[in-house]
């Protein structure tokens, strides 16, 4: 079992930034694909971002790219989102993610609020 804990979130301006944080539990977290999701008050959860279990791949949700980065590093079994030029439809419960053998783990999720 994964255990994934995030961290980062809180209220931001419009045009500013924040680092979302997600450590993972496990010694073979390099080898898993990992994204991050987010849910709005009464939508469904949503990808915002993956990465490779390399790093070497990326992919964006058409809203987020150009604004946000995905990144990880296996040393430390955590992966980042940098979040830039937020604006107040990003606000949501961030949720990091494992894709751990087509099985997926969810964290507890980390609040990010952007106020207009």
């Amino acid at each position: 079992q994964v255990q994934l804990v995030e961290s980062g979130g809180g209220l931001v301006q419009a045009g500013g930034s924040l680092r979302l944080s997600c450590a993972a539990s496990k010694r073979t977290f390099s080898s898993y694909t990992m994204g991050w999701f987010r849910q709005a008050p009464g939508k469904e959860r949503e990808s915002v971002a993956t990465i490779s279990w390399s790093g070497g791949t990326t992919s964006y949700a058409d809203s987020v790219k150009g604004r946000f980065t995905i990144s990880r590093d296996n040393a430390k079994n955590t992966v980042y989102l940098q979040m830039n030029s937020l604006k107040p439809e990003d606000t949501a419960v961030y949720y990091c993610n494992a894709n751990v053998h087509g099985i997926g783990y969810w964290g507890q999720g980390t609040q990010v609020t952007v106020s207009s």
